[in-house]
């Protein structure tokens, strides 16, 4: 959804990139293209002009005007500025005191209230409370099915006396599902409410009734990020006739301009919470307003990352692959490395995991046009093989292969392909957990190809070649051994080996280094 936005900083950055000095014009191109980008990415007149002014103001100061490099201080700035609109810090849910929790969700219809209470509850199961969904939407076809497939599916408990369809009192099944909660001893209660295509009094008046029968911790406007300027409206209207605590964006795996969510915050003064970005109920997570920044300017999200890899990996398999790694190459087998890859595939869409990486927005092109089955049709190959063959690869000859592509349905040269990526990926593993470091690192023990790349770097470090002329050799021998001599008196006088001082004046560290001393 960001990345024309993204695509539109980077290159307003590009020209500060390469100055030492930033003049009050360069400041001034640099806010304009700015202002556009904002501007075409839907954002809000008010919440652009709010964010330029701040911007201009902080890059005239000293803050840049006295840094090392004015670029990257401007944006420095451009992500502060970012992460202010978007709210700051990260809102947490808010429990009661008294359980049960009760969490109202409203908004618009199609803006995805149902869905979305189907991963906010699974998403609360994996934080260890036992949420319960209620159905209270009791007009919209067939809305409380669709609520019961989707707690069904996302492992959750449902609340559905009604059936729906025009039938039944709302606020009566809100007031209902807390006695009901309270007696199954479920500490969270999200209460699904319906939704109209637009806003008017008898959407606000129901909404304010079951508000008012159920007293919600929360209230959470579900807004669609594709709807662009009526987004913002919509959110006003809902907090001025309802009242909500924060804000959840749907949809944000769309291909519209994302400027409703950079604006939403800023004009309601209502964090957003949470974002929904895809169709799978794992496709939820917690609205961090410094990542989200951090995306948008193309600087990657390294904490999502890290925290999908800590939810998806067993510590414990963890360990026991790094240790089978340590031992040897030939300890890890193409098992292992189907496993790795399953592991890898739970985390979601690879994608979207390499987007997270920093500097992945120079290959989005690339990354877009990678073809999620490629790793399906990898797990085939090795699937289609014999337990020995998986154990010991050198065992694939030629007949092998043509019948493990046979039974995969690929070329023959994709499973040699296959074969000879796991060789060199399992070396490069191997050599890692040993310690190694990256290969191709210079001055890193045990990389860089190893100990005959260390003797060719010794032979090309003897020393000068003498030259054939003898008056002239014979002068080169005299200065060479006047600076042996010299050398060797300001040993004795208390010079080290690495030319500090220890005899008579006193070393001092730099400050910077001081404190890694501490």
């Amino acid at each position: 959804m960001f990345d024309t936005l993204s695509d539109r900083l980077a290159a307003a950055f590009k020209n500060l990139r390469g100055k030492g000095r930033l003049t009050e014009a360069d400041i001034d191109v640099t806010a304009r293209e700015i202002r556009i980008a904002l501007l075409e990415a839907d954002v809000a007149l008010p919440v652009v002009r709010a964010f330029i002014a701040n911007v201009k103001q902080r890059a005239l100061g000293a803050e840049v005007s006295q840094a090392l490099n004015p670029a990257q201080q401007v944006i420095k700035i451009v992500n502060d500025e970012l992460v202010g609109i978007l709210g700051g810090e990260t809102r947490r849910l808010r429990f009661a005191k008294q359980p049960p929790t009760v969490i109202m969700l409203a908004g618009l219809q199609g803006a995805g209230k149902t869905t979305l209470a189907g991963k906010l509850g699974q998403w609360l199961q994996k934080q260890g409370h036992t949420p319960l969904l209620v159905a209270c939407d009791l007009q919209r076809p067939n809305a409380v099915t669709q609520l019961s497939v989707v707690a069904e599916r996302a492992g959750v408990a449902v609340f559905a006396p009604e059936p729906g369809n025009g039938v039944g009192d709302p606020v009566k099944v809100a007031q209902d599902s807390i006695t009901f909660a309270t007696s199954r001893q479920h500490d969270v209660v999200i209460v699904d409410t319906a939704g109209r295509l637009g806003v008017d009094q008898e959407l606000m008046q129901q909404a304010a009734d079951i508000r008012d029968a159920v007293r919600p911790t929360e209230i959470l406007f579900v807004v669609d990020a594709m709807i662009g300027q009526d987004a913002v409206n919509t959110a006003e209207a809902f907090r001025d006739g309802v009242g909500f605590d924060g804000v959840v964006l749907s949809k944000l795996d769309g291909d519209a301009r994302g400027g409703a969510a950079l604006s939403i915050a800023h004009v309601t003064g209502k964090q957003i919470m949470f974002a929904s970005n895809g169709e799978k109920l794992d496709d939820f997570d917690a609205f961090h307003p410094d990542r989200m920044a951090s995306r948008i300017l193309g600087m990657g999200d390294m904490l999502s990352l890290i925290e999908k890899a800590e939810q998806t990996f067993s510590q414990d398999e963890a360990a026991k692959m790094a240790a089978k790694l340590a031992k040897g190459p030939k300890e890890f087998t193409l098992d292992d490395f189907l496993a790795q890859m399953e592991q890898v595939r739970k985390m979601g869409s690879i994608s979207k995991l390499l987007g997270m990486l920093p500097g992945m927005g120079q290959l989005k092109d690339q990354i877009n046009n990678l073809d999620e089955k490629d790793v399906d049709r990898t797990a085939a190959i090795i699937k289609s093989m014999t337990p020995g063959e998986r154990a010991d690869p050198h065992l694939i000859n030629g007949s092998r292969r043509a019948r493990i592509a046979k039974g995969s349905g690929v070329e023959v040269s994709a499973v040699k392909g296959l074969v000879e990526r796991f060789f060199e990926a399992r070396k490069m593993m191997s050599r890692m957990a040993q310690g190694g470091g990256m290969p191709g690192m210079p001055g890193m023990p045990g990389s860089g190809g190893g100990p005959g790349r260390q003797k060719k770097q010794q032979k090309q470090a003897k020393g000068r070649r003498q030259s054939g002329n003898p008056m002239k050799r014979k002068q080169e021998e005299a200065a060479a051994a006047a600076a042996r001599q010299q050398q060797s008196e300001g040993a004795g006088q208390g010079d080290s080996p690495f030319g500090l001082p220890t005899g008579g004046q006193d070393f001092e560290l730099p400050d910077d280094f001081k404190k890694f001393m501490k």
